[in-house]
This record gives structure tokens, sequence and C-alpha cells, in this order.
């Protein structure tokens, strides 16, 4: 059977291969994603007799998604009928499209089967399937994509999982599944399998037997301009999914709390700027936290003149008690560092959660100046928050990597209604906490009140 269609160019490799058992799609709306993913299939089941497998979260959206859109193309290749006698006659090699039970059989005995994953037990015991694709992956649980990968098995077949969707959060298991692979521990460094940036770049990474592929609505030709232009215009008003949307990046669910919040790529530049404001403005917090939360210490600059908050250390342990957190090397060396800045006639204290006076005691019981908040009341989340927003740039340090975690994820909470609570986070943030409280006596100027009527302002 000849076919003549035009494909994407950048899904043509995509289309024809099949060399690998496991295939990840991620990009923007509209880039082509779903569409090429089901052509790919249709030929290969044209090809050789197979049983192809479509799943999403919830069954009720598939008949208006990935169902309707292999019958869109099968109809535009002039193969599609819904007629079981035309089907059975033979004379054309025709798919027929089946609504009871969803699903289409195509001339050779392939079969494309459409299932839920809201009712994973139908779906385990499905048997003689080789193709699975995973629509929308995000939305299904690790565990039932782990149920799939470890139960479906055809003998003296080969066996392809595609799974595709748009890359919403960083939080998701897709990222941390298929991207970087969050530390278990303090201290320790994250699993690196594939570098979103490197992928980006590329559109295509072949990593051991996984094909990953990045797409924007850009690279779909047929895609029209005004849909684009209509993307384009999300920056204005949800920057986080614009960059989901439109350049199929991983971003943060939800509105972002620090969107100035940034990561230090020049390490040389970073540490001239630190000592370049020297001790007088250095700040020093500390949130405590013992069994699910965690004792969070974070070290800081300000400068005040151009709105920079550099971060430059940080310690993160929790199921440690108060004696073995205050002999702590990085713990003594900090208390070594603000001893030595005394001894110069500057007080610089460590700023700690005034919600546990005991600890705080306890600490000034073995040598280290510390003093609790002031800025810790009800109602000072919302202000505290706001307080630090005003900086013009958040600058933090590679070293300090659960700063990093909890900062650039951040966003605000959402009631049930979908309307954001600005006094909520999606997690809880130790280490913002410590910043609260180290900077509990700084003025950080408001760009807001700038009077922008008189002269030189006008």
């Amino acid at each position: 059977m000849r076919i003549n269609k035009k494909v994407s160019p950048v899904f043509e490799d995509f289309v024809f291969n099949w060399d690998y058992e496991r295939y990840l799609l991620i990009g923007g709306y509209g880039s082509g994603k779903s569409y090429h993913i089901a052509f790919k299939i249709i030929l290969k089941l044209l090809e050789e007799k197979r049983k192809c497998l479509v799943v999403r979260q919830v069954f009720d959206t598939i008949y208006d998604s990935c169902y309707d859109l292999f019958k869109e193309i099968l109809d535009d290749m002039g193969i599609l009928t819904e007629d079981y006698f035309e089907f059975k006659k033979r004379k054309k090699p025709f798919v027929l499209a089946g609504k009871s039970p969803l699903r289409l059989v195509f001339p050779n005995g392939s079969q494309v089967i459409f299932k839920g994953m809201d009712n994973p037990e139908k779906v385990k015991s499905i048997n003689g399937v080789s193709i699975v694709w995973m629509e929308e992956c995000s939305e299904v649980s690790p565990d039932a994509y782990k149920e799939l990968l470890g139960r479906i098995r055809t003998p003296n077949c080969t066996m392809h999982f595609i799974l595709s969707c748009n890359p919403i959060n960083i939080e998701n298991w897709v990222y941390t599944h298929f991207f970087r692979i969050p530390a278990k521990e303090p201290g320790e460094d994250e699993i690196v399998l594939m570098d979103e940036e490197q992928l980006y770049e590329k559109k295509c990474i072949v990593k051991g037997d996984m094909y990953y592929h990045h797409s924007v609505p850009s690279d779909n030709p047929w895609l029209p301009w005004k849909y684009i232009r209509r993307l384009d215009e999300l920056r204005y008003y949800d920057y986080p999914l614009y960059m989901v949307a439109r350049w199929g990046r991983f971003g943060v669910s939800g509105t972002r709390v620090l969107p100035q919040f940034t990561v230090a790529r020049d390490a040389r530049a970073f540490k001239l700027a630190v000592e370049e404001l020297g001790p007088a403005n250095q700040y020093f917090g500390f949130d405590f936290g013992f069994e699910e939360s965690f004792n969070a210490v974070v070290s800081m600059s300000v400068d005040s003149k151009r709105g920079i908050l550099y971060i430059w250390d940080e310690i993160y342990k929790n199921h440690v008690t108060d004696d073995m957190m205050a002999v702590d090397p990085k713990m003594l060396a900090l208390k070594s560092r603000l001893d030595g800045y005394r001894e110069m006639g500057l007080n610089k204290p460590i700023v700690a959660d005034n919600e546990d006076p005991k600890a705080i005691q306890y600490y000034r019981q073995t040598g280290y100046y510390m003093r609790a908040t002031i800025c810790k009341h009800n109602g000072s989340r919302l202000s505290n928050t706001r307080k630090i927003k005003r900086f013009k740039k958040i600058i933090c340090s590679p070293k300090c990597k659960n700063v990093i975690k909890e900062l650039s994820t951040l966003a605000y909470a959402k009631d049930s209604q979908g309307n954001t609570k600005y006094d909520e986070f999606n997690i809880d943030p130790h280490t913002f906490s410590a910043i609260w409280y180290g900077l509990d006596k700084v003025t950080v100027a408001d760009v807001k009140f700038r009077d922008w009527h008189h002269k030189k302002g006008a």
C-alpha cells in the first residue's frame, strides 16, 4: 500500500524510528506531538500485525482526543470506515472504527484499543499488546506507568512505550523520572538523566533505550499563525503557562512567587560581588525543624543600592537535635565567622524563629550569637513575602541546592475554586522562612510607590 502524506521535518526521524523501547515526547501546545504519534502507529500497524493500547488517565477524554485523531488521519488517507459489512468485503484496505468497544481494527488483524487508567485492572488484563501510547502521561500516576511497563509483554515481539505530554512543572513525576531524580537526603546530588536545556536545543536525543523528543508550536507548519500569536500573548498575564505552552519548557505550576530568582552562572563574579559588599551587609537566618520539617540556615548579602539579594551558603538538616546541630562543622564555621565579626566591633546575629525560645536560649548558652526574629506574627507571611519580592534580583550560589530546589519552584497555592492564595505556597519552604528571619530589619525599596508624576520621573 502506497501512502503519500507530509510530516513535519522535526518529527520525520521519530515517525519512522522503531529502534527503541521507550519514547518520550514533550512540547508546547499544538506542536504536533499527538498527530505524529498516531500517524507513526498507523504506519506500523498497517505494516505488521500488532496490538496497540492507547491510554489516558480518564477514559471519557479519549473519544474526543486520541480516538478522534486516529479517525481523522485514517479518513484523510482514505482508508476509514465505520461500516462493518464494508470492512468485511475487503474491496479496499479499510480500517474499521468501532465504538463499543472503542477500538480500530486493521485489515491485517492489527488493533488499536483505547482504555482509561481510571480503571487500571481492565488495562492489566489485555493480552498481546506490543505498543503502548500513554497520552498526557503527566496526568497518569507513576505507579500506573510502572505497572504497565512491568506487566505488558508479548513473546517474540519488540515492545514500544510512547509517552507524550506538555511539560507542566518540574514537580511532576515525568520530570523526576526521566530528567532529574531528586536527592534522597540533604547534601546528596540529584541524578541527571537528561539535561532539559540540551534537549530544548537539539530537539532529539537518545540515551540508552530511551528516545527523547522536544517540539514547539512553530515546528508545526500547519498551525495557524493566529494561534501562535495567542500563545505569545500569554507572556503578559501568565508567564509560567507561556513557557509551557509556547516553548514547551518545564516550569512551575501556578504563579511563581519569586520570578526574579536565578542561580549564579559566573562563580568568580558572584564571589567578587559578595566580597565587595563586605560583612556589614551580611545576614543570617535560622528556621527550626526536626521531624518532617528541616533546620534551615541561610547566609546572605544585600546590595541595597541595586536591590539585589545574594544567597551564598546554606545548612539544611532534619532529624537533628539542637545539641547535634550546634556542633555541626558548618554551624561551628558560621559561629567562628560571627565571633570574628564581633571582635571587629560588628554585631551580626543569627536571627531565628521566635516560636522556639527554648532552642534560641540553648544556642546562646553554647556560645552562638543569636536572637529571635521580630518579623513573625499573625499575617506576617504575606508581608514577609512581599518584602522579599521587592528585590530586583535574587542570585543564589549553585552550591545552595536546597535553596534552589525550594525557591525556583515556589508557587502560590490555590483554593478549590482556583483562586490564588497569596499567603500559602505549593510547598513548605524552610529556606524562605530563614531568609525572612535573617532580613527582618532590612528595608527593601518598593518601586511601586515611586512618584512617577514629578518632573524627573515623568
